[in-house]
């Protein structure tokens, strides 16, 4: 298919149906752990919205009346847990952001899953001042829609070394509190070692007072999802970059607990 996949999510716990809006495999981002191979910079193109409504419709179809989960899911995952935009690149970069979250709206009600199951949007954050963006964010509240919103340093040489995005923390803060404020957000959080060091302390430390400051300004952030690298990069920068141990990861999560919001890993 085009734009829709299934994913066994092992932080979801169940099958998260995949939205790729980037089937360009374009992004206004490029994180060196990316697992997307021929990665370019740019945006989402023209999304053909009756096909992915086809696409989606007979895909739930197939999940909820076929032999999909039985033939092709472990028995413990059994369960659909929601519908995920992410893919191969920003999905709040397709002009249409709009349309598709009035379209997956439409197909949730048809197959009787609205506030069921939530719907996921996994992004960047960079487009957050943009209308239609927020648009798109007010439209999935009524959903039961979930932000995860990126945040793998709060240091503008951390954004430009991690993600190679020219954004300073301050733009960072002020499009996570517009999307906090018009949806259920989490921050998302990918921490890894390159060249075989964690990352530095100086770096830690800008992290977690920036998590001290969503705190004191009440930002409504749901807490972190704190994870790990599980898949191998498919950028220039793969052979640097490996796994943090749990230990480790646990007493970082630990420090933003302290620092007042709820945490989840995932290894």
């Amino acid at each position: 298919m085009t734009y829709v996949y299934p994913v066994v999510s092992r932080r979801a716990g169940g099958v998260s149906v995949g939205i790729n809006l980037n089937p360009n495999n374009a992004c206004n981002w490029r994180c060196i752990y990316c697992q997307v191979p021929g990665l370019t910079r740019g945006a989402a193109p023209e999304i053909d919205l009756a096909l992915l409504e086809r696409e989606l419709s007979g895909f739930l179809h197939e999940l909820l009346q076929g032999d999909f989960m039985v033939t092709r899911v472990p028995e413990s995952a059994r369960r659909i847990n929601d519908i995920a935009l992410s893919g191969n690149g920003e999905p709040t970069s397709a002009k249409a952001f709009v349309e598709v979250i009035e379209l997956i709206g439409r197909v949730m009600a048809r197959f009787d899953l609205t506030g069921k199951i939530k719907l996921v949007l996994i992004t960047n954050g960079s487009l957050l001042d943009k209308a239609y963006v927020q648009a798109g964010l007010q439209q999935m509240r009524s959903l039961n829609g979930e932000v995860w919103f990126k945040l793998d340093s709060a240091t503008r040489e951390g954004l430009r070394r991690i993600n190679h995005a020219e954004l300073s923390p301050e733009r960072v803060f002020v499009n996570l509190q517009t999307a906090a404020g018009l949806c259920t957000t989490w921050l998302q959080t990918c921490m890894f070692a390159i060249d075989g060091a964690a990352p530095p302390e100086a770096e830690q430390q800008a992290y977690l007072d920036f998590v001290r400051r969503i705190v004191s300004a009440g930002v409504p952030v749901q807490g972190v999802l704190l994870y790990g690298l599980a898949r191998p990069s498919q950028q220039p920068e793969a052979p640097r970059l490996s796994a943090l141990p749990a230990g480790w990861m646990e007493v970082f999560a630990e420090k933003i607990r302290a620092c007042g919001l709820a945490v989840k890993v995932s290894l």
